[in-house]
């Protein structure tokens, strides 16, 4: 079995749309995507239907809270608040019920797949080796795939020291010990690379695959700008950062 893994696409839809021609040419068996499909960026409702109707599995993210009214926006950034109270005056009905009828973890093909963390699958950021060695010490899986950070990770069990940066066209066999694996982000990348992110999983070879596929990033700033969303949003995706 085939897997795509997506994360934090955050209303990204130029971002979304080079990731999915990239995974169609793909054909994998499932795409899985681990939350935050809006906050940020200009299209919610264009993210939020790709996924209902293209994803297999998809968790809800801390973003996609804010947006619905389940966490308090004033525990978010005062762009990221912003952007959510946005989000929140275009979002539809159908992009609110989709949202809300997600978990933000969940297990599949025995995959551990979490936003944030095992120890906390909403809020928690896994950037450094004892927060990874934790998060798979806590896992129930072999395999733990998060997402939240924007920042692909592929990290080992007997690795030591922090780190784990994993650059597009990384490569990984995870058969044997425990992995922790981050796919990146489509819709904001963190790691200096502002291509957007995406994992694919040969589950049966037992191999990972990291991508980037660029996109029209000059056409989501003006769409941001136009929409007045806050500008350190818009500047921060020519950067990855």
């Amino acid at each position: 079995m085939r897997v795509a893994v997506i994360s934090d696409i955050h209303a990204n839809l130029h971002a979304l749309e080079a990731v999915a021609d990239a995974v169609d040419r793909e054909s994998p068996d499932a795409i899985w995507c681990l939350g935050d499909l809006v906050g940020y960026g200009p299209e919610p409702n264009a993210c939020c239907a790709w996924a209902v109707a293209h994803t297999q599995l998809s968790l809800v993210g801390n973003h996609d809270l804010g947006v619905i009214g389940t966490l308090d926006l004033a525990e978010f950034s005062e762009e990221a608040a912003a952007a959510a109270r946005w989000t929140r005056g275009v979002l539809s009905s159908d992009s609110h019920d989709y949202l809300a009828s997600l978990a933000p973890s969940a297990e599949r093909e025995g995959i551990g797949l979490f936003h944030g963390s095992p120890r906390n699958p909403v809020w928690e950021y896994v950037l450094t080796w004892d927060v990874a060695r934790e998060s798979m010490r806590r896992s129930s899986t072999d395999v733990t795939i998060v997402g939240h950070s924007h920042v692909p990770l592929a990290i080992g069990s007997e690795q030591t020291g922090t780190g784990g940066h994993a650059p597009d066209g990384t490569e990984v066999d995870f058969d044997g010990g425990r992995w922790l694996l981050n796919p990146g982000s489509v819709g904001q990348p963190r790691d200096g690379n502002a291509a957007a992110a995406w994992l694919l999983l040969d589950l049966e070879a037992r191999h990972a695959s990291f991508r980037r596929e660029p996109y029209d990033v000059a056409r989501t700033q003006a769409e941001m700008r136009e929409h007045r969303l806050p500008e350190t949003l818009a500047e921060r995706l020519a950067y990855g950062v």
